[in-house]
């Protein structure tokens, strides 16, 4: 017992050594120093004083100096911070000495496990193969240079493994940027939401499956989706408007579909069709999760996560179960965007003239074409985050992981609009079938008779009608997605990744 408590006393103190730019406040006189520096820390079961985070508060008394550290920005300033966070129980923005001995010994055992993991031959050592192929199996492809890289980091002994020693003490105090949680950094997430509904479901590890934090992470996202759909809903209506009513005739602009809409209906009606667009993200995000769970259990992988063409696979099954299951919602979106001033009272009324009119044939209009977009828009979207992902890895990472948003960001928004553009015709071919109303008489437009009118009246451009709204609308709702995110993860207590 006392050696632990010597142990982490240790620690403490290399805590504070390990930020060489640090300010002391305290006692200025020599002696009044001295007696300061050779007071013994508290043991686990005292409170000591507060060492990280804000400024110690003074009291009352003021000549009462109470040794306090400031951190000033240097080259390690991010650290204490994470250690201050993942272990601060009591949300004060400081740690003390017992909070900080619950930090490492709930990191420790976490470390254990990760090891273990990695160690897959089990000789109580990792080398850069099992690096290579521990991180494989998580879908992140680096070379074994790279992995002799990340070896050197944490090498003592200059044998190119890594033994549980080693291991735990260049982790120990390094709560985020590890090598385990690469995946995590670079998971490609469904919080980048653009409003489509083609996505590949998020993956969870089986540690956020079984303290059900997974379940706080659809409830994030799906709140993130719907901040992200509000704000971006005029450029989305605008999309609709011009795929179905612009032509080489009525050559709608971006300034001049907004001004049509606004002498219509008013400001409001710039938002016309959101409510069904918000109120779908739930039930689509929570019978795709539970079909890829199902889905992954037919394939029988043993990893943890599935490789990217395992994704593509499940993620479209999984999709096109959902779909289906809110496919006539996805109609009544279409007709409430397209809607005229007093057409309909609501989304119940617009469905029930819909079915009276038309027939429950109506609110799949548009459901094949629908279907076979999901794997371009997927594939395509997976392939280039991939890409561009191991692209970063191999070029930047070297001692960590870790992206940084702005990178992140940029490759979930340049992989989105690239699945977007490959699958556009057919969301197109979709959207101006949803809107077809049935005419007594008139003959039903099939996928195939649309596409050969498009192209012979308006040419190969016609199928791109509403692509400058459709991109417009990619950077603002991946940004404000994130952000919402974030915030959301924080208040549901869920733990950054």
């Amino acid at each position: 017992m006392l050696a632990g408590v010597a142990m982490l006393q240790t620690l403490w103190h290399f805590l504070f050594s390990f930020f060489p730019r640090a300010i002391c406040q305290g006692p200025t006189d020599e002696k009044e120093d001295e007696a300061r520096n050779t007071t013994p820390l508290p043991g686990p079961g005292e409170k000591g004083p507060k060492m990280l985070g804000k400024p110690q508060d003074r009291g009352t008394d003021p000549t009462e100096r109470r040794p306090t550290i400031l951190l000033v920005v240097g080259p390690a300033e991010h650290f204490p911070k994470k250690i201050v966070k993942a272990g601060d129980k009591d949300l004060d923005g400081q740690l003390d000495f017992e909070e900080f001995v619950h930090y490492l010994q709930d990191h420790e055992k976490k470390l254990r496990l990760v090891f273990k993991s990695l160690d897959k031959k089990n000789d109580g050592r990792i080398d850069a193969q099992e690096i290579v192929q521990s991180l494989r199996d998580l879908g992140v492809k680096i070379s074994e240079q790279q992995a002799e890289k990340i070896l050197k980091s944490m090498d003592k002994n200059g044998t190119m493994t890594i033994d549980w020693n080693e291991w735990r003490d260049y982790h120990l105090l390094h709560p985020v940027e590890n090598i385990p949680e690469i995946i995590l950094y670079w998971k490609h997430s469904t919080i980048f939401d653009v409003g489509e509904n083609l996505t590949v479901p998020d993956e969870f590890t089986v540690e956020e499956r079984q303290t059900g934090m997974w379940w706080r992470h659809l409830v994030a996202g799906g709140g993130a989706g719907a901040v992200s759909r509000t704000c971006t809903a005029p450029l989305d209506r605008l999309k609709v408007l011009m795929q179905v009513h612009a032509s080489r005739s009525n050559n709608m602009c971006i300034v001049g579909g907004f001004t049509q809409m606004i002498r219509e209906g008013g400001p409001r009606s710039l938002w016309r069709g959101n409510g069904i667009n918000v109120l779908k993200i739930a039930p689509e995000s929570a019978i795709k999760f539970m079909a890829y769970e199902q889905i992954k259990r037919f394939i029988g992988t043993d990893q943890e996560m599935l490789r990217i063409h395992e994704r593509l696979l499940a993620g479209s099954l999984a999709g096109a179960i959902a779909q289906s299951s809110i496919y006539p919602m996805e109609v009544l979106k279409t007709r409430m965007a397209l809607r005229k001033t007093g057409q309909y009272s609501g989304m119940l009324d617009c469905a029930k003239n819909i079915l009276s009119k038309e027939g429950m044939a109506a609110f799949y209009k548009g459901y094949i074409p629908n279907m076979l977009g999901i794997i371009p828009y997927a594939g395509i979207d997976l392939a280039v985050y991939e890409t561009l992902k191991n692209a970063w890895l191999q070029r930047y990472a070297v001692n960590s992981a870790d992206p940084g948003v702005f990178v992140l960001l940029a490759c979930g928004t340049i992989s989105s609009t690239c699945g977007q553009l490959a699958s556009y015709p057919l969301a197109l071919v979709r959207t101006r079938m949803q809107a077809q109303a049935s005419v007594e008489g008139a003959p039903e437009v099939t996928m195939r008779g649309l596409f050969k009118h498009i192209l012979k009246t308006e040419g190969a451009f016609g199928l791109y009608r509403g692509l400058a709204p459709n991109f417009m609308k990619v950077i603002p709702a991946v940004s404000i997605s994130y952000v919402v995110y974030e915030n959301l993860k924080m208040t549901l207590g869920v733990q950054s990744r």
